[in-house]
């Protein structure tokens, strides 16, 4: 089994910053694809950082500037550093990880895509 945990989030005031983590864990072989998404109280849950699969670091245009995404693929592990929050960044914060192949006993398995919990991320004064 995989597994996608979020760690990081927290209350924060405005301008302030926070650095988001999203761990993998299991018998993981590859990851092809990992993106942060976040849903606000009331609202869809929307993209706010992407690798594709050819490794390119994509962002909304909200965040741009403002957010960085990272990744260590020798841990697992992908970061969202989120400098100058804004009380509009407030929500959940899931990380999706994308096409993951990983060892089930001897067994090779592929997921199409794995969801964390999520994280909380609440900007206010």
């Amino acid at each position: 089994q995989v597994q996608l945990v979020e760690s990081g989030g927290g209350l924060v005031q405005p301008g302030g910053s926070l650095r988001l983590s999203c761990a993998a864990s299991g018998s993981i072989v590859s990851i092809s694809a990992m993106s942060w998404y976040r849903q606000a109280q009331g609202k869809e849950r929307e993209l706010v950082a992407e690798f594709s699969a050819g490794g390119t670091a994509n962002y909304a245009d909200s965040v741009t500037g403002r957010f960085t995404i990272s990744r260590d693929n020798a841990k697992n592990t992908m970061y969202l550093q989120m400098n100058v929050l804004k009380p509009g960044d407030t929500g959940v914060y899931y990380c999706r990880a994308g096409r993951l192949t990983y060892w089930s006993g001897l067994t090779l398995r592929n997921v199409d895509v794995c969801w964390g919990q999520g994280t909380q991320v609440t900007v206010s004064s």
